[in-house]
């Protein structure tokens, strides 16, 4: 039986790293975000569609996410075609993901916007990352061109992390990366002894 593990923290909380420590326990790791840039990608299932709602959006045979959000920011309606657009090619990507790797006991679904989709009703538990708001802040504003008012706005979408951390079943502590990873790894031994 496989453990579907969802993987959500807020920007910043150094998610991206904390997925890669289950990659590197041999655990294959679906990434809500690559799965929209393979969409948004050439030959990608939403160029299409997106394109046909957006044609601004396409370039060279893709879609240009600087392009897209221009348009999403001109239209406040534009936000929710987009996403009756996208969200079911995202789920379809899932779970094909699911179905490929069926014969492994964990598989960690990395979703960003896990608790904000409503997405916890299709995992089998959840891991949340989290650190202090301060360092959260210092490394968002060190990733180039971010500012402190797109930091904002992005914190605004999201839930607060004291409200992630109080529906988590886990929480992974990524003050440091030794703090991470045995929490990682503790998630890891838990799951293959349930």
């Amino acid at each position: 039986m496989t453990y579907l593990l969802g993987l959500t923290g807020g920007i910043g909380m150094g998610k991206s790293t904390t997925a890669q420590m289950f990659r590197d326990l041999g655990h294959p790791v679906w990434d809500a975000d690559e799965a929209v840039h393979r969409l948004y990608a050439a030959g990608g299932a939403a160029v299409a569609p997106v394109a046909a709602a957006f044609p601004d959006a396409l370039r060279e045979g893709a879609i240009d996410r600087t392009a897209l959000k221009a348009a999403l920011a001109s239209d406040p309606r534009a936000l929710a075609r987009l996403e009756r657009i996208v969200h079911p090619l995202v789920a379809a990507d899932r779970m094909d993901f699911i179905e490929r790797h069926r014969d492994r006991d964990l598989v960690i679904l990395d979703i960003p916007l896990l608790f904000e989709g409503g997405y916890q009703d299709q995992v089998d538990g959840v891991a949340v990352v989290s650190t202090d708001a301060e360092r959260q802040r210092q490394r968002v504003l060190a990733r180039p061109g971010m500012t402190e008012e797109t930091f904002q706005m992005i914190l605004a979408r999201q839930m607060p992390d004291t409200e992630k951390r109080a529906r988590a079943d886990w929480i992974i502590p990524t003050d440091t990366l030794e703090a991470a990873r045995a929490a990682v790894e503790r998630i890891c031994t838990e799951v293959s002894n349930a």
